[in-house]
C-alpha cells in the first residue's frame, strides 16, 4: 500500500467564489476550509450547486469571482491535470474497451511513468480495492460495484494529493452502497487522503464523514460535524434536511419570566428560559424528543398537551405517529419493543416535550 500513499494530506480553501452561468448564479460567496486528511462532504437537494463546487476544486468549473487553494497552493488558474487532485465522477467513465487493468493504468501512462512502476500502482490499487485476478476484464463483464472500485483504484493510482467524489454510490443498490460506503471510509483512512463526498443522502454523509457542509441555493448554509449538525442546526433549512424535524409555526407569548410558543387553535408550548427569538421564528424539535402518553396522564406533574392521533406508521424499530395539536401536526418517534399497546388513530393523545430540546429557528 505504500506504493499509493500520498505524499501528505492536502487541504482545501475555497475563499470567497462566486460562479454564473449566463444570469443563473449558481454559487454564492461560498468560504469553505477542508482539514489535511479530512472526509468531507458537500449535502444538499439536487440543485443546491453542490456538484458545481466539486468540479471546481476539480478544475472542470472556473469561478468569476473568488479563488481555490489546494495545499496553501492558488490552483484556481491551473488545468485539471496541474491540481494533483483526482475525482471519480458519477458516471464511473471507465473505457468500455480497455481492460481494468489497462484502465487503472490510464492516468499512469498519461504522466509517462516507468512501465515497471506502471504495474507495481496498477496491481498494488487494484489489491486495495478488492479486485486482485480481475485485471483482465473488461467493464461490461464486472458488476456496478465493481466498476465502481476500478473507477476509484484508476484515482488512487496517481497518489493525488485530494480525492473528489460525485455521488460515486448513486449507481448501487440500497444493500451494495451500504456496504461501499464503508470500503470508502477505510481506502480513506489507509491512504490518509482528503477526500471531499458529494451525496444529497444524508445516511450515506452521516455514516462516512467527519463534517458536512449543507448547501441550498447555492449558498453554504453550516458546516459542522454529523451530530453538530443534527442536534444544533443553524436554520430550518438544515433541521428539515438531516432527519426528521417538527416545525411548528406560532407566536411567542411572554407573561412575566416565562415563555411559550402559541400554535394555530391557542395551543401553547412552554419555553426554556432564556431561548432566543429570531425574527420570523418557528418551533424545532425532533420527533424522538416528545412522549407520548394515554389522555389524563400526570407523569411527575410535567404539563402536557393534548392532541388527536392522525395516522401513524410502522418503521421496525419504532412506530411514528402524526398528532394533530391545534392546527399543527407533531410526529412522535415511540420505540416498538413488540406486542400491541399501540394507540390508535382517531383516539386522543398526551404529548409530553422536553423543553430543553426545543429550538426557535428562522429561515
Amino acid at each position: 500500500m505504500s506504493e499509493l500513499l500520498a505524499r501528505e494530506p492536502a487541504g482545501i480553501r475555497v475563499e470567497g467564489v462566486d460562479l454564473s452561468y449566463g444570469a443563473t448564479r449558481v454559487l454564492k460567496d461560498v468560504n469553505l476550509e477542508i482539514r489535511p486528511g479530512e472526509f468531507f462532504a458537500f449535502l444538499g437537494p439536487s440543485g443546491c450547486g453542490k456538484t458545481t463546487l466539486l468540479r471546481l476544486i476539480a478544475g472542470f468549473n472556473a469561478a468569476q469571482r473568488g479563488r481555490v487553494l489546494v495545499g496553501g497552493k492558488d490552483v484556481s488558474a491551473l488545468p485539471p491535470w496541474k491540481r494533483d487532485v483526482g475525482m471519480v465522477f458519477q458516471s464511473y467513465a471507465l473505457w468500455p474497451h480497455m481492460t481494468v487493468r489497462r484502465n487503472v493504468a490510464f492516468g499512469l501512462e498519461e504522466r509517462r511513468l516507468p512501465r515497471a512502476e506502471i504495474a507495481t500502482r496498477v496491481e498494488a490499487a487494484l489489491r486495495l480495492v478488492g479486485l486482485d485476478g480481475m485485471g483482465d476484464r473488461r467493464p461490461a463483464q464486472l458488476s456496478g460495484g465493481q466498476q465502481q472500485r476500478v473507477a476509484l483504484a484508476r484515482t488512487v493510482a496517481v497518489r493525488p494529493q485530494v480525492l473528489l467524489l460525485d455521488e460515486p454510490l448513486s449507481n448501487l443498490d440500497a444493500r451494495l452502497r451500504v456496504q461501499v460506503r464503508r470500503e470508502l471510509r477505510d481506502l480513506q483512512q489507509s491512504l490518509r487522503l482528503t477526500t471531499v463526498f458529494v451525496t444529497h443522502d444524508q445516511e450515506e454523509a452521516n455514516t462516512v464523514c467527519d463534517r458536512i457542509a449543507v448547501m441550498n441555493e447555492g449558498a453554504v448554509q453550516q458546516v459542522g460535524t454529523p451530530m453538530e449538525l443534527y442536534d444544533h442546526p443553524a436554520n430550518l433549512f438544515v433541521a428539515g434536511f438531516l432527519g426528521t424535524a417538527n416545525i411548528v409555526p406560532g407566536t411567542v407569548l411572554r407573561e412575566g419570566g416565562a415563555a411559550a410558543f402559541e400554535v394555530a387553535g391557542g395551543t401553547r408550548i412552554p419555553l426554556p428560559p432564556g431561548l432566543a427569538v429570531p425574527e420570523g421564528a418557528r418551533l424545532m424539535f425532533r420527533p424522538q424528543d416528545v412522549s407520548l402518553l394515554p389522555p389524563g396522564s400526570d407523569p411527575a406533574g410535567r404539563r402536557l398537551i393534548e392532541g388527536e392521533v392522525a395516522h401513524r406508521e410502522f418503521l421496525g424499530a419504532s412506530m411514528r405517529y402524526g398528532v394533530r395539536v391545534g392546527g399543527a401536526e407533531v410526529l412522535v418517534d415511540v420505540p416498538h419493543t413488540g406486542g400491541e399497546g399501540h394507540l390508535q388513530v382517531g383516539g386522543r393523545a398526551a404529548l409530553a416535550l422536553d423543553a430543553t430540546r426545543v429550538k426557535l429557528l428562522a429561515g
